[in-house]
């Protein structure tokens, strides 16, 4: 069977992250500029491999000044590792609609292993004869994983930022 190339739909897309901060409450923020692409033999959405890069330099937080700490050594240093990325090794499916995204990350330059929750939100042929396919895939890590181990104590010693940081991605391809 021939595969298959599904190209981004960024317009229809987004790729979210949240923190706790101070243990009380959590920071949002997304990746601006990234891009996706998935290979699939036929139709045969198990069979995915997909491929995720996201640009350090566009995170947002509405924030000026934590994007530019989030950006800084301390973190992601996205001056000597300015992408993110994200390649695939399986998917398991464990329901009608729903799978285990296996992989690895990159960060930072140190790469782990890591498993999504993944949820297929159907196909559909959209007005211009295009099909269209949506995920949403959900995770986290632990960013000291990766070297991003910028910490501080508040003054009754909890931490300002956790180590897990949860991921969010809503993503819509159309087949090539």
């Amino acid at each position: 069977m021939a595969n298959t190339k599904w190209t981004l739909e960024p317009s229809h897309s987004e790729v979210n992250f949240k923190v706790r901060h101070m243990m009380i409450s959590n920071v949002s923020g997304q990746f601006r500029k990234f891009d996706s692409s998935v290979e699939t033999e036929g139709d045969d959405i198990s069979t995915a491999k997909v491929h995720f890069s996201a640009e350090v330099d566009s995170i947002s937080t509405n924030n000026e000044q934590r994007d530019g700490h989030l950006k800084s050594p301390d973190f992601f240093d996205a001056a000597t590792h300015p992408n993110l990325t994200f390649e695939s090794t399986s998917m398991e499916k464990t329901g009608e609609d729903t799978y285990k995204l296996h992989g690895n990350m990159t960060m930072r330059g140190v790469t782990k292993e890591v498993t999504f929750d993944a949820e297929f939100g159907g196909m559909i042929k959209d007005p211009w004869g295009n099909i269209r396919a949506g995920f949403t895939v959900n995770g986290k890590v632990n960013r000291k994983d990766y070297g991003l181990n910028w910490s501080a104590l508040t003054e009754t010693g909890g931490i300002v930022v956790a180590d897990d940081v949860r991921f969010e991605a809503h993503v819509e391809y159309i087949k090539g």
